[in-house]
């Protein structure tokens, strides 16, 4: 009996400290001093509630209560002694509304060589309106903090996050391994310089899912050595669409592949579904593309591929793209075009894209058939397909 009774103490004993090994610490960031009004400069405290989550053996919890909390740069470094770090945000974070101060820094918050961290929840104030109002004065500006940077980290989740204002990109993955982002809400002006909603490039198995974008650029834009992309169920609008590229910038540069686009609708954009890049040479590739299930409203470009880039004709006139398109299938997209010319596919005459695929198209401008037009293109359609396919 006293064996059963020693045994039984142990078993409790030891389910004891397995839930409280398991249980997360909490540190609340107004515990540390963060201070809730708007004005007082809390970056300490988060940094000081990083540095202890982040030196945590057992899993952590970030809190961030309702208010909001005034922050100037803040890099999250790992790695740390766990992988489980959870920044649970009540309120909004508020960068200066001063852009000299990030202006100059490429990022106002990062988060470096980590590995599990999720963030949930909480509004992120980039107060960008100041810079965009400097850059189109045609004054000279700093370039813009990206509001909010993933570099070089794993199993990263981010939900229910909303980024306003950003000075230059909202979000951007670079150098990662799989992340997963939904119920994202990115919000600015429609004529905002460079305010990339999403921008990931380097980076491997990510999905964006259930998430509205509207900015002054591309909703999501899709950067060289992107490979395993999952994007699915996006409201876009305002903006320039969904674009992978610009690709080809460099001679030697990694490819774009295994990428899903479904389920979106594009309202009154400048494009739809993009693929762009530079005419110059380049060892580039995009291919193994699906665009699937995309409504169209009024939109400039719904369908281009466009391999002339060549923003202010500097550094590529009289050259062609080295970047080989390929494998890229366009499947049920119908809506409306704002231009005649509603599918354009303009490749590069010394890497003609191939293995192009339209299914079930039906696109439209003022109530009329829209046009196709084609170079150094070939591939194949199946079902209706409106503009004729052009291929």
């Amino acid at each position: 009996m006293a064996y059963l009774r020693s045994s039984l103490v142990l078993t409790l004993l030891s389910m004891f400290i397995s839930i409280v090994l398991a249980s997360p610490m909490t540190y609340n960031v107004a515990s540390l001093g963060a201070k809730a009004d708007g004005k007082s400069d809390s970056t300490q405290a988060f940094v000081s509630a990083w540095t202890k989550a982040c030196a945590s053996v057992k899993p952590a919890i970030i809190y961030v209560p309702v208010g909001r909390f005034y922050l100037r740069q803040l890099v999250f470094s790992g790695p740390c002694n766990n992988n489980a770090i959870i920044m649970r945000i009540a309120g909004t974070l508020v960068a200066p509304s001063d852009y000299r101060i990030l202006g100059n820094t490429g990022n106002w918050i990062v988060f470096e060589h980590v590995d599990g961290v999720t963030i949930s929840g909480g509004i992120l104030d980039g107060q960008g309106t100041g810079l965009w109002a400097c850059k189109a004065s045609g004054n000279s500006c700093p370039s813009g903090a990206t509001t909010l940077e993933f570099s070089n980290s794993n199993n990263i989740a981010v939900h229910a996050l909303t980024s306003l204002n950003s000075q230059m990109f909202h979000i951007v993955v670079n150098g990662c391994h799989n992340v997963k982002m939904q119920g994202l809400r990115v919000t600015a002006a429609g004529n905002s310089p460079n305010t990339d909603g999403i921008h990931i490039q380097l980076s491997s198995s990510v999905a964006i899912l259930n998430s509205k974008i509207g900015t002054g650029d591309d909703c999501i834009s899709i950067g060289p050595g992107t490979t395993n992309l999952w994007i699915e169920n996006v409201a876009c609008g305002p903006g320039h669409g969904i674009s992978i590229g610009s690709l080809g910038k460099d001679q030697q540069e990694a490819g774009v592949e295994n990428v899903t686009i479904k389920t979106i609708t594009f309202t009154s954009t400048q494009n739809g579904v993009r693929i762009k890049s530079w005419g110059r040479p380049s060892n580039g590739f995009a291919r193994n593309i699906l665009f699937q299930h995309a409504v169209m409203m009024n939109v400039q470009n719904p369908i281009v591929i466009d391999q002339n880039y060549c923003p202010s004709n500097k550094g590529c006139p009289g050259q062609v793209s080295g970047v080989q398109i390929s494998d890229v299938t366009y499947q049920d997209i119908h809506g409306t075009s704002a231009t005649e010319v509603a599918v354009k596919f303009d490749c590069s005459p010394g890497n003609p894209c191939s293995k192009i695929r339209l299914e079930n198209v039906k696109l439209t401008y003022k109530n009329q058939v829209a046009q196709a037009s084609c170079s150094h293109a070939a591939g194949t359609s199946a079902g209706f397909v409106q503009p004729t396919s052009c291929l």
